[in-house]
């Protein structure tokens, strides 16, 4: 278990060292006060020293809102995780950290998330179409269908790790669905969302060289597929879309990777963490899962709660383009801008009781997890259809899913999750 000793209480340092990118407090659920100071003095606070070099983070809500919508002054084109490469004050290229740092996990591979318009539209509207509406219609049953067989192969009354039992298995089923993916294989992509997000000696891979091999490796079998897809007719699968879309049916290798990690992490890491912190949420908090117990009817609500409690990405990082004024500070061009969308979605100035978990909040869908503008989740329809379906399904069955241990949370600034949850099902007496 984390000792939460260790960690410095953010009220005893200076503002100026305040450094909020520090995968340990995630780990131990100690960032919120970090947060909560940064709102209240410094919304607009500069890092001179982390990890991963000078960053702005951006805390507030209305804030996050600005920079996320302003893609003219806010660059994604030198990545989205305040790892990435971006230019210094001086003007240089940044430079990796030392070694024994923190690296960055996405660099060297091109995305159309780290991409600003037109490139980054024509790529995302070659694969938009796999969660529009007729299309989610069309899943809901096999969702369904697939997540009442999971809860209904749970053990009862036993001690077992929901993350891997639900979280990743149900997540990891619709993830080879869009794909059309092995199915037999499809733990080969909760493998690789994994490699995507954790940086090397935190229990998934040791060293760079090994991570940089398996995601060849993924993009070996990948590749494989998109093969097999492009001399087939066109069909309503990712790959198929990839591999005959005017907008990527020519992308070099290592692009073809990044979009298949963007689309695997943005399908797999953030609902299985949204699964996890709903069971987590609700038994913090009695209260909720009694109204839940009394109305079912509430659950497409609490699935925007949940969303907005969790926030399963913790931030997301842009390059300024030119010097910018806000609050009073000046962030100058080239400089790493982080909108810590974990902050915003606890700024009571936006969100009336931010600190608390209601599952019939008002206005609960008023959330920054899925982003804003250009770059909005566009599987985000189908994350909280998964959520909902999973949530009426284990109320058909279940009284009480009990959570038995402290959770395992990940070591992460960007996703924030779970690891291991240790949970009890007790079925309707």
């Amino acid at each position: 278990m984390l000792d939460r000793s260790t960690i410095a209480d953010p009220y005893e340092l200076p503002l100026d060292d305040l450094n909020v990118a520090q995968p340990e407090l995630f780990q131990a659920d100690a960032h919120w006060d970090y947060f909560e100071r940064l709102r209240n003095e410094a919304p607009i606070h500069y890092c001179r020293d982390s990890h991963y070099g000078p960053y702005w983070s951006v805390s507030r809500y209305k804030d996050i809102l600005a920079v996320d919508t302003d893609p003219r002054r806010f660059s994604s084109a030198s990545g989205i995780t305040v790892g990435g490469a971006a230019a210094s004050r001086t003007g240089k290229a940044a430079t990796e950290p030392e070694q024994g740092k923190v690296k960055q996990q996405w660099n060297g591979f091109s995305m159309f998330i780290a991409m600003d318009p037109p490139k980054h539209d024509l790529q995302r509207a070659t694969v938009t179409g796999v969660v529009a509406p007729p299309n989610l219609a069309l899943m809901e049953s096999t969702i369904r269908a697939r997540a009442g067989e999971i809860l209904d192969n749970l053990p009862l009354h036993k001690a077992f790790d929901w993350v891997d039992r639900v979280s990743i298995e149900l997540t990891t089923q619709m993830l080879a669905m869009l794909f059309d993916f092995p199915f037999e294989d499809r733990r080969k992509l909760t493998r690789w969302s994994d490699l995507a997000t954790t940086q090397p000696g935190q229990g998934i891979v040791e060293s760079p060289e090994q991570r940089r091999g398996e995601l060849l490796e993924c993009l070996e079998y990948f590749t494989h597929l998109w093969n097999e897809r492009v001399s087939m007719p066109p069909k309503n699968d990712l790959i198929s879309m990839l591999a005959h879309g005017e907008a990527t049916k020519n992308m070099s290798p290592f692009e073809f990777l990044g979009n298949l990690l963007l689309l695997i992490v943005g399908g797999n890491d953030t609902t299985r963490n949204s699964i996890s912190g709903g069971v987590l949420a609700l038994n913090e908090n009695p209260l909720e899962y009694a109204k839940l117990r009394a109305d079912v009817t509430l659950i497409p609500n609490m699935v925007s709660e949940i969303i907005r409690w969790q926030t399963p990405l913790a931030h997301m990082r842009r390059t300024a383009t030119e010097d910018v004024k806000m609050h009073g500070q000046t962030i100058k061009a080239g400089d790493k801008v982080v909108m810590w969308y974990v902050s915003g979605n606890r700024d009571e100035t936006a969100i009336p009781r931010a600190n608390e978990f209601l599952i019939d909040r008002k206005n609960a869908r008023q959330h920054l997890s899925f982003g804003y503008g250009i770059h909005r989740c566009m599987g985000n329809r189908l994350a909280e259809m998964q959520l909902r379906v999973l949530w009426e399904e284990i109320q058909k069955r279940f009284s009480f899913i009990e959570v038995v241990e402290e959770p395992m949370r990940t070591f992460s600034t960007f996703v924030k999750g779970y690891s291991h949850l240790a949970v009890k099902v007790h079925p309707h007496e």
